[in-house]
């Protein structure tokens, strides 16, 4: 609990400091942007293709059909294809393939009616240790909320992308620095439920019950400027070649755990 002690200090601060500010700004309507999220685990590659909406129309989620989407390993220089699964067009490019630590890989994706790819390279890094996960109430001024700490044995010089699942739905994330790496681990706080779940926004609000999945996954500092760029709700440093395409490609193993969400038996902080 040292640990969560130590976090918890200066995040309850900049909460209690926190304030809002009403912001307007004026958009103009630009032609529609590929949006690439390719992910290599331990266990399968997964590439999603969609394209950007404008700001005043619901988000599209629909999967851009008829792409031509390979990986090749560049170290051994074997490539797969990767399809959509046949019962469901709309779901992401599969293919049944394991990334291997130290392997270096390159996705391309060929659009329909295109002739010059997006490719984007990446080398697949050591998994980071099984994260430990425990689960703690800490006092605020306006309620108990529940905090999640992650511990997890870590490489120096590695950044991480920490992701939270609710259920098996996302919940929260974090882009993880290099500076986060001390002794040998990372041990990183997540702010969750309230107490009063009638106070709290769905988003957020945990049941009892619930089930909380946190993987881990070792990513490039590129990766990591990405990510924090996403989180400022910015597109982020481009990070394919060819035509203009957003999104990344991320050749990572997964470190995985789970915990249950019990209020009645959580520790008070």
């Amino acid at each position: 609990m040292r640990h969560l002690r130590q976090l918890l200090l200066p995040l309850a601060g900049l909460m209690l400091g926190a304030c809002e500010k009403e912001i307007d700004f004026t958009y103009r309507d630009i032609d529609p942007i590929l949006v690439i999220e390719g992910a290599l685990t331990g266990e399968e590659a997964s590439v999603s293709l969609t394209m950007t909406t404008p700001m005043d129309e619901p988000t599209d989620l629909a999967q851009v059909t008829g792409a031509l989407v390979t990986l090749t390993d560049l170290t051994d220089g074997n490539t797969v294809t990767l399809l959509p699964p046949t019962d469901n067009p709309d779901a992401p490019y599969r293919a049944d393939t394991e990334g291997v630590a130290g392997h270096s890989y390159r996705l391309e994706v060929l659009l329909p009616g295109s002739t010059e790819p997006n490719t984007a390279e990446c080398v697949m890094p050591p998994a980071a240790g099984t994260p430990e996960l425990s689960l703690a109430w800490i006092k605020m001024p306006y309620d108990r909320v529940a905090v999640l700490q992650v511990r997890f044995e870590a490489a120096l010089g590695q950044c991480y992308w920490v992701r939270v699942y609710r259920d098996g739905e996302a919940y929260m994330w974090r882009a993880v620095s290099e500076s986060a790496v001390v002794n040998g681990e990372v041990t990183e706080v997540f702010m969750t439920s309230r107490q009063d779940i009638s106070e709290e926004d769905d988003d957020t609000v945990l049941v009892d019950g619930d089930e909380l999945t946190v993987t881990v996954a070792p990513v490039s500092r590129a990766m990591h400027d990405y990510l924090e760029a996403i989180g400022a709700d910015s597109s982020g440093p481009r990070m394919f070649a060819g035509p203009m395409a957003l999104g990344y490609f991320l050749a990572a193993p997964l470190s995985s755990s789970t915990i249950t969400f019990h209020p009645a038996s959580i520790p008070d902080f």
